[in-house]
């Protein structure tokens, strides 16, 4: 049975934990990784994964999706095959499923043993 789709992002590359992403935070709560989105970024933190979706011509308006690990009930992942351009890694959550598409220039299983981290080493 395939569920809906809720979201569907595309991790390009990996990047910089973004300054502003900082003032976000929770006391005690830690960046780990961030990645490049297109016309944005993803971070990934000790507690949720932030994701910042500009949006518009100018980029101005700002989607910003926090997702708790908490409320991750499982995950898949996928790699790029001969013909595939993109690996996938999929969650499924309280709030629904979740799509990313992750970019060649990115390693999907250090992506899939960070998920593993967070999400079983937080239980």
């Amino acid at each position: 049975m395939e569920a809906a789709v809720i979201a569907a992002w595309t991790f390009v590359s990996e990047a910089p934990i973004p300054e502003d992403v900082m003032p976000m935070l929770l006391p005690g709560e830690q960046p780990i990784a961030a990645y490049k989105t297109f016309r944005d970024s993803a971070v990934f933190t000790n507690k949720r994964l932030i994701v910042r979706d500009a949006q518009g011509i100018t980029g101005k308006k700002v989607e910003l999706y926090s997702l708790p690990y908490s409320s991750v009930l499982m995950w898949s992942s996928e790699n790029a095959g001969t013909l595939d351009f993109n690996a996938e890694l999929e969650l499924w959550t309280r709030a629904g499923h979740i799509k990313i598409k992750v970019g060649k220039a990115i390693d999907v299983r250090k992506l899939d043993m960070l998920i593993a981290n967070v999400v079983i080493g937080a239980s």
